[in-house]
């Protein structure tokens, strides 16, 4: 069969995939990297360094590229088929991983090598793959007997396939609500441009009217500016019960099921809970640091939070006689008061955040600071026709890496927006293998009248992704294991909410931030008042995060072997940090993506520790100057281009010549005068 996944490619062959070749070619890469880890178990010769540490790191490149093909497509362009094939390939994937961790002989060289490491004469990120290679076996259950390794394959393969299953039917609701709007006073209050999106929508479905979805470009719109309340309710409902229904894709039972087996995998492996095995390897190291951590955040932000909420709660009595203040009256009246105290409409500002603009904006703030240039192209194969693909070079005209950027939600499309790469960086056979790296995002479409117009939140989200992207393209570490991305949870935020910084200066607005029609450059008024907004609902935007963050926390801390009811315990768990009433009919838990589906299970937390990082690095990059060519160099050289090849706080240091202080982001936030 003459499979395009099996072939030798570079960048991947999207037009020739058909979904029939994922089992075959997954199945036959499994072999090819079983074959490849028998070779070095039965290498006859004394382990070292290059015969096996070496050696494993570079096993499984086949597989690698083509799960990270079938894996990036479940999420940004899957259908029932490729669900299906999700389903099935996972326990292969799952058994695969326990069959080389569990391998006793393999294990005892990579242990040899370990064992004589301080008489080994290794660089720094020789030491880093052996340390993670040797961490990989043993909190992987290199060390159990036979009964407990066959115990923990069962536990993994379950957990798999529950987190696909949960991932599936968070799409499923989303993708099976539908609200279909016939009277056009019900859209009293939405801005052109959301009318017109929600009239095409419904074209496109082959209906009269206007519809609104869960989709992040047709619900935040809705719920920011729609005057009809009952509306905003019935949409509000429907958002947070995804998961949570008397429906064939309801997660409650997920959840638990996955608590429960992470905490017995945890115990298995001689930890005291999920957190504690997950934060061993964290900046964080423990729970208690963790916990610590937030709540001490929490003490700060919650009476400014309390504040800001009741400012709030007093505007919408004010204006509209709202007895009590309810989840879904947040947006609208946080907009309306927004727009009061500081005379900033969001409307206004979409027309000077065309997306070809933000895109040439974070262009040329990634040139200005690291030399990099970007020309796209259509040489290279995409998976949708909505994708865009480039070129990156350097300042020398040298190749850097490959960029796929997709931009517009549809159906088969999850929610969100994240970075991913189709190959890592690495230095193999003295050639410096660059990587191809990936932006998924869900902005509004182009209508009939308009361009895709941003909110100034998508432009920071743009921003966001591509500083992941920066971490994934400028890599130049010799193990694809320790490149780019490939760090501490609570490390990789950095250069995605740093780059953020850049969409609250004057310097960098005025290089992207023009009027569609206009061309004019934003208004200096426009450039003030977002700065002085950007700590608008400081206290509360905190709260909340940190209130996933405990979540999280509570879930993956202690023994759930008790836990019956979801929300309950969730309840429980959000009392510190409840604003709003609770809505029965809604549970976060049963769609929480980030920690059930995605890698943030006892890291959710990361977001806000990578704020300390991020608003302190900035304080560096304020003082000489936000494009200071020096600055910019250095976090090049110690933070983007060295991945995980050193411990996330010695490499934060050489930049920084410090430890992070969290002054900075009091200060950012508005939480600390001066």
């Amino acid at each position: 069969m003459n499979n395009p996944l099996l072939q030798d490619f570079n960048t991947p062959p999207f037009t020739q995939i058909k979904e029939e070749h994922y089992k075959t070619a997954i199945k036959e890469a499994i072999a090819m990297a079983k074959e490849e880890i028998e070779q070095i178990v039965k290498n006859t010769d004394a382990p070292t360094f290059q015969n096996t540490t070496e050696a494993l790191d570079n096993t499984g490149e086949k597989l690698d590229r083509i799960t990270s093909i079938f894996f990036n497509l479940n999420s940004a362009e899957t259908n029932e088929e490729i669900q299906k094939i999700a389903k099935d390939i996972s326990p292969w994937l799952s058994e695969f991983k326990n069959d080389m961790i569990l391998n006793a002989d393999l294990f005892k060289r990579v242990k040899a090598v370990y064992d004589q490491r301080a008489s080994l004469t290794l660089t720094p990120e020789e030491d880093m793959l052996l340390d993670k290679q040797y961490k990989g076996f043993s909190r992987n259950g290199a060390n159990l007997n036979d009964e407990k390794k066959s115990e923990l394959r069962k536990l993994d393969t379950e957990l798999s396939r529950l987190s696909l299953q949960f991932g599936e039917n968070v799409l499923a609701d989303t993708n099976a609500f539908e609200l279909l709007l016939t009277d056009e006073e019900d859209l009293k209050g939405l801005p052109e441009g959301a009318k017109e999106a929600a009239k095409l929508m419904a074209e496109q479905k082959e209906k009269e009217g206007w519809l609104i979805t869960l989709d992040y470009p047709s619900y935040i719109p809705f719920m920011t500016y729609a005057e009809n309340r009952e509306l905003r309710k019935k949409l509000s409902i429907a958002m947070g019960k995804k998961g949570f229904q008397n429906n064939d894709n309801n997660n409650e039972e997920i959840v638990l099921q996955i608590v429960k087996l992470r905490y017995k995998r945890a115990q298995l492996l001689g930890y005291n809970s999920h957190s504690h095995f997950v934060l061993e390897e964290r900046m964080a190291e423990t729970p208690e640091k963790v916990l610590s951590f937030l709540n001490d955040l929490l003490e700060k932000a919650k009476p400014a939070a309390e504040r800001e909420f009741k400012h709030l709660e007093n505007y919408a009595k004010e204006l509209d006689n709202i007895e009590r203040l309810e989840k879904w009256d947040s947006a609208y009246y946080s907009e309306k008061l927004k727009k009061e105290l500081f005379d900033l409409d969001q409307e206004a500002l979409k027309p000077y955040f065309k997306l070809e603009n933000v895109i040439n904006g974070v262009f040329e703030v990634s040139n200005r600071l690291f030399d990099l240039n970007f020309e796209e192209i259509d040489s290279i194969e995409k998976y949708h026709e909505d994708v865009k693909t480039y070129n990156v070079t350097d300042g020398k005209g040298n190749f850097v890496s490959h960029l796929y950027a997709d931009f517009h939600p549809r159906p088969g499309k999850r929610n969100g927006a994240w970075m991913t790469s189709y190959k890592s960086q690495q230095i193999k056979n003295s050639v410096n293998d660059r990587p191809q790296v990936s932006i998924v995002c869900n902005f509004t479409k182009p209508t009939a009248t308009k361009p895709s117009l941003l909110t100034f939140n998508e432009v920071t989200t743009l921003f966001h992704e591509f500083g992941h992207a920066l971490h994934g393209m400028l890599a130049n570490t010799t193990y694809k294991s320790l490149s780019g991305t490939s760090v501490s949870w609570d490390f990789v935020e950095l250069p995605s909410q740093v780059l953020e910084n850049w969409c609250y200066e004057k310097e960098a607005l005025e290089l992207f931030a023009k009027h569609y029609e206009t061309g004019e450059t934003i208004p200096m008024e426009f450039i003030q008042k977002i700065k002085e907004s950007a700590t608008f609902q400081e206290g509360m935007q905190t709260l909340r995060q940190l209130s996933f963050g405990l979540l999280d926390m509570s879930w993956h801390s202690g023994n759930p072997e008790d836990i019956t009811s979801v929300k309950e315990f969730e309840l429980e768990a959000f009392s510190n940090t409840k604003l709003y009433p609770d809505v029965a009919e809604n549970c976060m838990s049963t769609a929480f993506s980030h920690i059930f589906q995605g890698g943030y299970s006892a890291g959710y937390y990361s977001y806000k520790w990578a704020e300390v990082l991020d608003a302190d690095a900035f304080e560096y990059f304020k003082e000489k100057g936000i494009f200071n060519k020096t600055v910019a160099s250095k976090f090049k050289e110690h933070v983007l281009s060295k991945g995980g090849t050193e411990k996330p706080m010695e490499l934060y240091k050489r930049f920084r010549g410090q430890e992070p202080k969290p002054e900075a982001l009091l200060k950012r936030a508005g939480l600390l005068t001066a």
